[in-house]
């Protein structure tokens, strides 16, 4: 167990050591393939530079970047040896850079929010305890982590993606939920993903999210085809991006890789209302 913080935009940080030196704070992302880090991490733990830079997705485009390469990357009961890092521009909120989901395929996350302590732990397949509600989800590094929710009465495929701020949905879901413009609909904002690539996106306030127990209501999402909704071919059904704004009215979650559940514990519906856009 170690303690957590999370940043201005609602996302939270894992202590992470890199070769042995930090902890660096990286924001846990299960919606990322893979672990990145800034320029500052890169000079500060003195990681020798991969000699061809490497192509890196985000949720709103790729981009070709440098890699740095370390011996180890370690967290809790997560330790991944010899990987490469690719050095990201910006990780917002003030983070080191993101944790993402290589090694994680037999671990156990859990995030108590109201105590700030994350626990990264090799699960022992263990059913949820008492008093948490359980979402099966499917994982693999290249589809994400995706479980079925309810938008309205809209049965939905949805990523669970804890490095975004925001929740977005596909064009294909809001034609589903038949909703009509209204004059309030804000059609000038944007998506902004790790790769600085920007999405313009329309604000709009939408019925309800169910999963479980779990019901957030008069939720304000984005709505926007994402690239990463195209990588992943869902452009043609109804899909939904679930960040932080979403996850963490939680009290605690857990995050099962070997059971493939989320667990999360939380006894009232909530409203949100985001006020940043970015993810």
């Amino acid at each position: 167990m170690a303690p957590t913080t999370r940043d201005h935009i609602g996302r939270i940080w894992a202590p992470v050591m890199i070769n042995g030196k930090g902890p660096y704070r990286l924001v846990l992302d299960t919606g990322a393939t893979r672990s990145a880090i800034m320029q500052r991490v890169v000079d500060d733990a003195r990681l020798p530079l991969d000699t061809k830079p490497i192509r890196l997705r985000g949720v709103t485009g790729t981009r070709t970047v440098q890699a740095a390469h370390a011996k180890t990357l370690a967290v809790g009961d997560l330790l991944i040896e010899t990987v490469t890092l690719p050095i990201v521009p910006d990780a917002f909120g003030g983070a080191d850079g993101v944790l993402g989901g290589e090694g994680l395929k037999d671990k156990r996350i859990a995030i108590e929010f109201r105590k700030d302590r994350i626990s990264i732990a090799r699960s022992h397949g263990k059913p949820a305890p008492a008093g948490f509600s359980v979402v099966p989800f499917k994982y693999a590094n290249n589809r994400g982590m995706r479980a079925m929710v309810m938008v309205g009465s809209i049965r939905t495929i949805a990523l669970i993606d804890t490095g975004s701020q925001a929740t977005v949905g596909n064009l294909a879901l809001r034609q589903a939920l038949a909703r009509r413009k209204d004059p309030r609909d804000v059609f000038d904002s944007g998506v902004i993903g790790v790769t600085e690539d920007l999405q313009h996106a329309t604000r709009v306030r939408i019925p309800s999210i169910s999963a479980g127990r779990l019901l957030v209501k008069n939720a304000e999402i984005m709505f926007t085809d994402l690239q990463i909704f195209e990588h992943w071919r869902l452009t043609d059904e109804p899909a939904l991006l679930i960040g932080m704004d979403v996850l963490g009215v939680v009290d605690a979650l857990v995050i099962d890789y070997r059971r493939s559940e989320l667990h999360f514990r939380t006894d009232s519906a909530f409203d949100i209302d985001p006020a940043k856009i970015r993810l």
